[in-house]
């Protein structure tokens, strides 16, 4: 089944291809990098990481390019609050956002461009706009781009430009320096900004005064540098990039470049947490590092962040995030199973199977790959998984069958990133004893054995111990007698 995706600007799902004689060019735009990400970024990240395997399992080599944002408002903005040069200042939050993303699995871009390394070729991209007429520079030395001399302005978006003031007349009554605004003041955008007092030492000199590049400028030249002036093939971002940060891509590259910037482009939705926005003010921007604080493990927030559809947002709740601690107990007792009836231990299982098996049938977990494959359905692919875990289907096998549904699960997990037996295990303290004679209750119960179920959960009653059960998994507490 071919890699289909829904496409921003087509507003239907595509068939994603591997091009000929060359890989698949796929850009995201990542972190700026001013704090810690939050678990909103992540989300938008994280689904990224999900396109890529299974990309990369169905056949495609992917050239992956995520960038980092280390100069912008924000970045100068705390930097000079924290008296710190930017580069020590992005540098130690750059690090930050990669140990976060080692702990959530996520893979290692092919290239990671720094806004800051690449002033040159943002300089040359501003100096190509303005020889064509694209672009003007101000008194004061900045430059804007002219968004009226790009006739198909707002088509990623289907924004009319009728309806768009010019720079000079926004809404504010003002020019607009500022790097992120609201859609009712972007005409005319920055594509180069004069130096500020407030900019302290973060400036550059380019041919119309020292200033810095705008926010929208630095993807346009890292895609042109990085992809070798090719058209890309996938862009990806959080919906809130789609206007204006994408849509004033597309202007300043194709008007400079005179081609297509990107063939696909895809975008997820927004979080919010406990059915509120998430902001500072209310408390609730969790990064990983909060909710490592309140004993939750990196891979039941990447299991939380990816389990549902991309493209609706999504709802953050703690109850929810315990639910997929439970769903990934499950899946472990299950592949523990598995593994049993071949005469294997845990301990190899993610080096040996959670790789990207190039399979041509998945057998018994076939829907679940068919589900990742049609627009990375990631609650319909969870949701075979968890159809074969309650059926009766894996205990039939025999032990080649046994191996080839390992290697099939290794390649679903591979796919959504989530590695099994990494995290401590919490046992209630009761002893081995109870442990197992639980886990065979609800092997039974799952096997539909209910007179068995009943029987052992007596057992564990005469012992001192009961069991309380989920959707998803079980429970031990001791009996107060």
């Amino acid at each position: 089944m071919p890699v289909k995706l829904y496409d921003t600007l087509a507003r239907s799902n595509q068939t994603l291809s591997q091009p000929d004689g060359r890989p698949f060019y796929f850009y995201c735009c990542g972190p700026t990098v001013y704090g810690p990400a939050h678990i909103g970024n992540f989300r938008t990240f994280l689904i990224q990481d999900v396109l890529r395997r299974v990309l990369e399992i169905d056949g495609f080599n992917v050239k992956h390019v995520r960038n980092i944002t280390d100069v912008d408002d924000k970045t100068i903005r705390e930097s000079q609050a924290k008296n710190q040069s930017l580069k020590a200042f992005t540098e130690h939050w750059t690090e930050k956002f990669h140990a976060d993303c080692h702990s959530l699995n996520l893979l290692p871009p092919s290239i990671e461009p720094k806004a800051v390394d690449h002033i040159k070729e943002q300089i040359q991209l501003v100096e190509q706009l303005i020889e064509k007429n694209h672009a003007y520079v101000e008194k004061d030395g900045s430059v804007y781009f002219r968004v009226h001399s790009c006739c198909d302005y707002g088509k990623l978006n289907r924004i009319d430009q009728s309806e768009l003031k010019s720079q000079t007349e926004n809404s504010a009554g003002s020019t607009n320096l500022a790097d992120e605004y609201d859609r009712e003041s972007i005409s005319d955008f920055a594509l180069w900004k004069a130096r500020k007092d407030e900019d302290g030492d973060s400036y550059w000199t380019s041919p119309w005064g020292e200033g810095r590049p705008g926010w929208h400028l630095e993807c346009s030249a890292m895609i042109h540098r990085t992809f070798e002036g090719q058209t890309i093939d996938l862009h990806g971002g959080g919906i809130d990039l789609c206007f204006p940060h994408h849509e004033n891509e597309i202007a300043q590259s194709e008007s400079a470049y005179e081609k297509t910037l990107c063939t696909h482009w895809f975008h997820s939705a927004h979080l919010r947490v406990e059915n509120k926005k998430m902001s500072k003010s209310l408390g609730n921007l969790y990064t990983l590092d909060d909710l490592i604080a309140k004993n939750h493990t990196p891979m039941a927030l990447r299991y939380t962040l990816i389990a549902s559809s991309y493209r609706q947002p999504l709802n953050f709740t703690f109850d929810g995030l315990r639910a997929s601690e439970s769903a990934l107990n499950k899946i472990e007792r299950f592949t523990e199973t598995l593994l049993q009836k071949i005469h294997q231990s845990t301990e190899q299982f993610n080096e040996q199977y959670i790789t990207k098996h190039s399979l041509k049938d998945f057998g018994l977990l076939q829907n679940a790959w068919e589900g990742l494959s049609n627009n990375l359905n990631t609650s319909a692919c969870l949701g075979s998984l968890f159809g074969l875990i309650g059926s009766n289907l894996a205990s039939k096998l025999n032990a080649d069958e046994t191996e080839q549904l390992l290697k099939a699960l290794g390649s679903i997990l591979y796919a959504l990133g989530l590695t099994l037996f990494t995290s401590p295990k919490q046992t209630s303290e009761a002893p081995q004893a109870i442990l197992d004679l639980a886990k065979e209750r609800w092997e039974a119960k799952q096997n539909k054995d209910y007179a068995k179920a009943d029987s052992l959960r007596k057992s564990l009653q005469d012992d001192g111990w009961d069991v309380k059960d989920t959707p998803t998994d079980y429970e031990l507490f001791p009996l107060n007698k």
